[in-house]
C-alpha cells in the first residue's frame, strides 16, 4: 500500500484520496471470490484488477473531465463505497473456517509477506527504468516539459493512478485474508497511513534514486508499525487512538524536515554575516593601521 501511495503522493505529485476505498475493494473482492471457492492468489490479481480499475476512473476523472485531482479522488472514494458494499453484499464478510484457504493457509505472514513485497518492489524498480516508466516519473517532475516531447501525460497519469490503486487493492486483499474478514470500513484512514510510511521512509533512509526510495517506502512502513506497537503499549494511549497517533506521526515528519531545512538555512546566514562583519573589521584595522603610517611619516 505504501509503494501505492508513493506512486501517486511522490511520481505523481497526485492527491489521491481513492485509496482510502480502493483498500476495500481490493479486500472485498477477495473476500467474495474466495469464500466462493476461487484460489486466494487468483483472488489477489483480481482484487489488484478491481483497485486499477478504480484508479483508472479517478484517473480518467482528472484528465479527460478537467476535474480537479483532489476533489476527482474524493468523488471516486465516495461512489466506491456504495460499489463495495454491492460487491460484499453486506457489511462484513468473515473468511475464518476450515473449508476456506487463503494464501496464509500453512504458511506465516512473516515469511510469505516479505517476499511478496520484495518481488513488487523488484518489479517496480526495473518498470521505472523503462521508457514507460521514464515518462511517468517525468510527468510528475515536469509535465510541461514531457508533453514537448510528444508524449501523452493524460496516459502516463492514468496509468500511474490505476498501478497505485491496484497496490492498494492487492494490499487490501492481503490484510482481508490476515485478519480474517473483510469490512466496508476497513480503508478508512489508509491514505495517512500510507503518507506516514512515504514520508518516515524518506526522511529516514533518503530517496535520491528510485531504487533507494523504494526501499526507503518498504522500511518506513515498518518503522512506522513499530511506532504504532510502541505508542500502543504506553498506558496513555488506546487502541482507538489510532488514527490520532498516525495523524500525529506524519504532522511531525512533514513538519520536521521544514524546521530542520530552516534551522541550517538561518545558522549559514548567522555564519555568513559574522564572516562579513570580521572582513569589514579587518579592512577598516589594516585602514587604520595604514593611516598611522602615513601620519608617521609625514
Amino acid at each position: 500500500m505504501a509503494l501505492g501511495v508513493y506512486i501517486t503522493f511522490r511520481i505523481l505529485d497526485f492527491p489521491d484520496l481513492t485509496v482510502d476505498a480502493s483498500f476495500t475493494t481490493g479486500a472485498g473482492v477477495a473476500a467474495v471470490l474466495i469464500t466462493n471457492g476461487t484460489s486466494p492468489w487468483l483472488a489477489c490479481l483480481a482484487a489488484f484488477g478491481a483497485g486499477a480499475a478504480a484508479g483508472a476512473i479517478t484517473g480518467l476523472l482528472h484528465t479527460k473531465g478537467k476535474i480537479n485531482g483532489l476533489l476527482s479522488g474524493i468523488l471516486m472514494m465516495i461512489a466506491l463505497y456504495s460499489v463495495n458494499m454491492r460487491i460484499m453484499g453486506k457489511p462484513n464478510i468473515g473468511l475464518m473456517g476450515s473449508d476456506i484457504s487463503t494464501v496464509f493457509s500453512g504458511v506465516k505472514v512473516l515469511v510469505l509477506m516479505p517476499i511478496v513485497v520484495v518481488i513488487i518492489k523488484v518489479l517496480l524498480d526495473l518498470f521505472f527504468k523503462t521508457d514507460l516508466g521514464l515518462s511517468l516519473r517525468a510527468t510528475g517532475d515536469n509535465e510541461r516539459m514531457i508533453r514537448s516531447f510528444g508524449t501523452n501525460t493524460d496516459t502516463t497519469k492514468i496509468l500511474g493512478i490505476a498501478l497505485s490503486n491496484g497496490l492498494v487493492a492487492l494490499s487490501g486483499s492481503f490484510v482481508a485474508q490476515q485478519s480474517g474478514f473483510a469490512d466496508i470500513t476497513m480503508g478508512v484512514g489508509m491514505i495517512v497511513i500510507g503518507l506516514a510510511s512515504v514520508i518516515i521512509g524518506e526522511a529516514l533512509f533518503g530517496a535520491k534514486t528510485v531504487f533507494r526510495a523504494t526501499l526507503a517506502v518498504v522500511l518506513g512502513s515498518i518503522v512506522y508499525r513499530i511506532i504504532i506497537g510502541l505508542a500502543y503499549q504506553s498506558d496513555f494511549f488506546e487502541a482507538s487512538d489510532l488514527k490520532l497517533i498516525t495523524a500525529v506521526i506524519v504532522i511531525i515528519a512533514l513538519v520536521f524536515p521544514s524546521l530542520q531545512k530552516s534551522w541550517k538555512q538561518k545558522r549559514m546566514a548567522q555564519k555568513r554575516t559574522a564572516a562579513l562583519l570580521n572582513s569589514i573589521e579587518q579592512k577598516g584595522a589594516d585602514a587604520d593601521a595604514g593611516n598611522i603610517q602615513s601620519i608617521k611619516a609625514f
